[in-house]
């Protein structure tokens, strides 16, 4: 699913009003010098209604797409064209594909993906559209909110229609279970052989915890600095910090400890009736088995 950025199109300027025409002054004809009568204002021909200014295409095109939408793109579509890339036919040198997902007033989600098979060569490029209909169908099945996404048509209904390429702005985004796997997949570029294996929820909740310390203490040395002089305080950081203050619970070190004691308490048991149940199961197919 290559994606191909369209060229910058000029956009040409709307034409400024034309302005009003400038009102003639009519001479009065010459008579001799002493007899000249009193010199009459000519009447002023009907003022010409001047047609307001029209707006800048700018106002009716506010932000990067019409209504100021912006495109989500979700982690999942990346690694999907990643993998087609990889699995592409032998001197293919790119892949083409479908991108899914929701609209709405203020945004594009693309939150799904799939590959379509095609047959290029140096001036035509052949897409099996019978497949991507197929695969549609079949994905409407299992997500029947997701839609196709591609560009805005555009022309005379009932005539020859076209397409317009649109800048857009996209932002990385991500649910919680998403979030998992981004991270294990960071984790990859620290290690030689891009092989890393998956933690358990104790090792996790160390790691968080541990990022947590040292976002504290970062923040922590950021307030020390700018109360001696040492950085300038900006206002917009301070509201971020005063709203997360103001997220975090009012409680006293002992009850939070009591409360974290009592919560870690229960996982671990939850935890060790699993394994027991497990092992149960086990030896019950065990003892069956023979």
């Amino acid at each position: 699913m290559a994606a191909t950025a369209p060229a910058s199109a000029s956009t040409p300027t709307p034409a400024p009003p034309a302005a009003a025409p400038a009102q003639s002054s009519t001479a009065a004809p010459a008579t001799p010098a002493g007899n000249a009568p009193p010199p009459t204002a000519a009447p002023p021909p009907p003022a010409t209604p001047v047609p307001p200014p029209a707006a800048p295409l700018s106002a009716a095109l506010s932000g990067p797409f019409p209504g100021g939408r912006v495109v989500r793109l979700h982690p999942v579509v990346l690694a999907s064209i990643v993998d087609s890339f990889e699995r592409r036919n032998e001197g293919a040198a790119r892949v083409i594909g479908t991108l899914l997902g929701t609209v709405d007033k203020h945004s594009v989600e693309v939150t799904n993906c799939f590959s379509v098979p095609h047959n290029e060569s140096e001036d035509e490029v052949a897409v099996d559209m019978e497949f991507a209909k197929n695969m549609y169908e079949l994905h409407k099945k299992v997500s029947p909110s997701e839609i196709i996404l591609g560009c805005a048509p555009m022309g005379v209904p009932g005539k020859t229609m076209g397409v317009m390429f649109t800048p857009l702005t996209v932002k990385y985004v991500y649910y919680d279970t998403e979030r998992i796997g981004v991270d294990l997949i960071m984790k990859t570029c620290f290690s030689p052989n891009r092989v890393i294996g998956l933690s358990s929820d104790l090792q996790q909740v160390g790691s968080a915890s541990a990022r947590i310390q040292d976002t504290l203490t970062m923040v922590l040395q950021y307030a020390e600095d700018v109360l001696s002089g040492k950085v300038a305080a900006d206002n917009t950081v301070g509201r971020f910090l005063m709203d997360l203050i103001n997220q975090v619970p009012k409680i006293s070190p002992e009850d939070f400890e009591t409360m974290l004691n009592s919560n870690i308490n229960d996982l671990l048991m939850v935890t060790y009736l699993a394994n027991l149940t497990q092992s149960q199961i086990a030896l019950n197919e065990k003892l069956l088995s023979l």
